[in-house]
């Protein structure tokens, strides 16, 4: 392959070219103003090799990407992928390292705040230190558990959220020293049945900006849900839940009333790509999560490439989360995510042919998301406004 001369280039790309930190994520939202994209949030949990197909596509296309682990996946006991803070910051580095790209935000997603108690205010606080030792640069803050059934009233109904958001982000202002990161909240639980109401969501977004914290990104409860399904061959249902209508009239909402917060739309791994090129409100919906389904792509590429890692792993699964009447393939789908931990050596060892495969069905994926996202040349859109509003993060 002929290298092009750095002269010859483009700046954008010369620059995402070049060894650099993270991308602040509050420079990613603002760059995209107004919104045209679904910016594609992906969550590499498997292996290196995903997050280098991941940023092959993204700088191909010439855009830029968030990439993302949940506090459940990754945290200072390992999470259930095996996966510290600083030992994912520095895969994706490393991958980055490899494919030429630094265009990427990193993103810690649903730091989740359960029960609200003293305990575990202060350990997550410890899980966000980590997080910012190890350069992220944008945090998702989720006490949506905290949603008070018990009262009537949403100011009610939400204190605690917002309470212990404000607190959240508070402390991530001290610990960085400055407000240069992306912030993302939760209003409404993911997967409950009621749907988040405009209500709630614009007092949600009001109230944490008038306690000083101004959000880009909004994850609500839109009748999406984490993972996918799949039936008893394990073929994935397509998820059709989505309440396009209710997405469009809480951001109009929040817009109508000068807060710029966009929905980040979690659970779009079991939607069809034509679906959301079609339906989805594009820059309504800013942030698009997509998580199992590259999960689920490396143990198809398992199955034919490491047939007996597969089935050591397939095995290990059934055994560890085996339910009376529910089908095989359908607990290995919803439980195999555990199996990252159990199996992280051996991940780690599989051979140069395997890699690359995962290396190229990742960054085909990629492309339809990118494409199917509606992202065009983002790199150029957050190049500009870097260099135009003078900003230095490296």
């Amino acid at each position: 392959m002929v290298e092009v001369a750095d002269w010859m280039k483009p700046a954008h790309v010369a620059f995402f070219e070049d060894p650099k930190p993270p991308i602040p994520g509050n420079v990613l939202f603002e760059a995209l103003t107004p919104p045209k994209e679904i910016a594609l949030a992906i969550n590499p949990r498997v292996t290196i090799e995903v997050i280098e197909g991941v940023l092959k596509a993204a700088k191909d296309t010439e855009n830029v990407v968030i990439l993302e682990l949940a506090l459940s996946e990754m945290n200072l006991k390992g999470g259930y992928t095996g996966l510290t803070p600083k030992a994912f910051a520095e895969r994706v580095r490393k991958a980055a390292e490899n494919v030429g790209w630094y265009g990427y935000v990193l993103h810690a997603d649903h730091v989740v705040i359960r029960k609200g108690t003293d305990e575990e205010i202060e350990n997550v606080k410890r899980e966000l230190a980590a997080r910012v030792e190890a350069g992220f640069t944008s945090f998702a803050i989720d006490a949506s558990y905290l949603f008070d059934l018990t009262k009537d009233t949403v100011p009610e109904q939400l204190k605690r959220i917002i309470e212990v958001g404000t607190e959240m982000f508070r402390y991530l202002d001290e610990l960085i020293g400055h407000r240069n990161y992306g912030r993302e909240g939760e209003v409404g639980e993911i997967g409950k049945t009621e749907l988040t109401t405009v209500e709630e969501a614009l007092y949600y977004v009001k109230s944490m900006k008038q306690n000083g914290v101004d959000l880009h990104w909004l994850a609500i409860n839109n009748g999406s849900k984490h993972g996918v399904s799949v039936d008893a061959e394990g073929n994935i249902i397509p998820q059709l839940g989505i309440n396009i209508q209710r997405t469009v009239e809480i951001v109009q909402a929040l817009w109508d009333n000068g807060y710029p917060t966009r929905v980040a739309q979690h659970g779009v791994s079991g939607t069809p790509l034509y679906l959301i090129a079609e339906k989805f409100p594009k820059g309504m919906i800013g942030k698009g999560n997509v998580a199992t389904i590259y999960m689920l792509m490396v143990y198809d590429i398992l199955r034919i490439y490491e047939p007996e890692l597969y089935q050591r792993i397939y095995k290990w699964v059934i055994e560890n989360y085996r339910k009376e009447g529910v089908h095989e393939a359908e607990i290995f789908v919803e439980n195999s995510k555990f199996a990252l931990k159990q199996f992280f050596n051996e991940l780690d060892k599989i051979s140069d042919e395997t890699r690359n495969a995962i290396r190229s069905k990742a960054y085909a994926e990629t492309l339809l998301h990118l494409k199917a996202f509606g992202m065009e040349k983002t790199a150029k859109r957050v190049y500009d406004y870097i260099k135009n509003k003078g900003i230095k993060y490296w």
